[in-house]
């Protein structure tokens, strides 16, 4: 039973694993307000390696629309400068010459619904993920039972915890989104 209980227990950080891949993807969909996570895959090439733009400048976010970047090495704003240009963000950066301000636009009500239907298209997809977890976990534990490793009873009893541990990452992922639609509708 402890064996099956590890399963368990493994197939539930798995999903937990997914809720956070979830949340890290929605924090990079843009929602007609500035938030620090929108540069998080923007690389700069410092000094010949690619570096995180988070750990060559301050981002700061003095305004709900603006995103203040200021590098720690001012030599380094052309980088950082030329970096924010190349990446898929779709802003243009002003730089001023000690900082580059990011001012993020105001959204449109049709690009505001585009954007929550690709947030419920990423949630169904992280909730896809959690149901092939769940069906792993199934498969593991009817293996257990047709090995002998555990009764019938007990296999009713894990497959149980398996749905209630699927539910409540399903609901994760709901509330999740919930939040990011209120967030992008609200603007």
């Amino acid at each position: 039973m402890r064996i099956n209980n590890e399963i368990i227990k493994e197939n539930q950080e798995r999903m937990t694993k997914t809720e956070e891949a979830y949340q890290r993807e929605l924090g990079n969909i843009r929602a007609g307000r500035a938030n620090a996570s929108l540069l998080n895959r923007i690389m700069v090439d410092y000094y010949g390696a690619p570096t995180p733009l988070n750990q060559l400048a301050q981002i700061s976010v003095p305004e709900a629309r603006v995103l203040l970047i200021s590098p720690y090495d001012k030599s380094s704003l052309q980088d950082v400068e030329r970096s924010i240009l190349a990446s898929d963000i779709g802003i243009s950066p002003v730089n001023d010459g000690s900082v580059i301000r990011l001012v993020v636009p105001q959204l449109t009500e049709e690009r505001r619904k585009e954007i929550a239907k690709d947030v419920h298209s990423r949630a169904e997809n992280a909730k896809i993920a959690v149901r092939n977890i769940r069906r792993d976990m199934m498969d593991a534990l009817k293996s257990s039972e047709k090995d002998g490793e555990i009764t019938e009873d007990e296999l009713r009893t894990l497959e149980d915890q398996a749905q209630k541990v699927t539910d409540a990452s399903i609901k994760n992922i709901d509330k999740l989104t919930a939040t990011k639609e209120e967030e992008i509708l609200e603007g």
